[in-house]
């Protein structure tokens, strides 16, 4: 599929360029040569609802949504936290858990709440992101990876974004806040997905 220079272009399904900035780094370190650029136009674009249960069902309707706009290959991900003993909260509504508008900080401070008095294995999460890519109302792919670890006492580190500050990673001993970017890039649920993604692609 990527035998031509049109295939080998991908456009994301946001307007958010730092995120752009992430996959493309992660594009660099695959090691494949594919030129990633945000969707033309899509602030025109009458936005894409997601409120579908699964983070499958929101990745994919998405990127199939916003494929209908460009002659190119599409993809969107959907990424979340999922807390076992929360009942798998804050999950698909990870962005949205502490409200419309919230900050970082304030879903931190929710999530951290809800937590407390939790101990041992109740402590266990799991980072999942699903990614799908779409050709004109096509699916090409729905690719899928998680990454465990478990939420800290408290936030640690400046990288990152998201609950990164307090999802501890036992393998490195850190934070994912904690971990330079191509640490993080080599274990993180939206890393390994996204090179699973470009297999598929290739």
């Amino acid at each position: 599929m990527a035998g031509t220079g049109e295939a080998r272009k991908l456009f994301l399904a946001s307007g958010n360029a730092g995120k752009l900035k992430e996959f493309r780094a992660l594009a660099e370190v695959s090691g494949r040569k594919w030129e990633l650029e945000l969707l033309p136009g899509f602030a025109t674009i009458p936005e894409f609802e997601e409120k579908a249960p699964t983070f499958a069902e929101n990745a994919a309707g998405k990127a199939l949504y916003y494929s209908l706009h460009s002659a190119g290959i599409v993809f969107a991900d959907d990424s979340g936290l999922v807390v076992p003993a929360l009942g798998g909260a804050p999950g698909v509504y990870s962005a949205r858990y502490a409200g419309p508008g919230a900050s970082n900080e304030q879903r931190i401070g929710k999530l951290l709440s809800e937590m407390k008095g939790l101990a041992g294995s109740q402590r266990n999460a799991y980072f999942v992101c699903v990614i799908a890519a779409v050709r004109k109302g096509r699916a090409l792919a729905v690719v899928s990876e998680k990454v465990d670890g478990e939420i800290a006492d408290a936030p640690r580190g400046t990288h990152g974004f998201g609950y990164d500050p307090v999802f501890y990673f036992p393998p490195k001993n850190r934070t994912f806040a904690e971990l330079r970017a191509e640490e993080k890039s080599m274990h993180s649920h939206r890393g390994k997905a996204f090179r699973r993604l470009l297999e598929v692609l290739r």
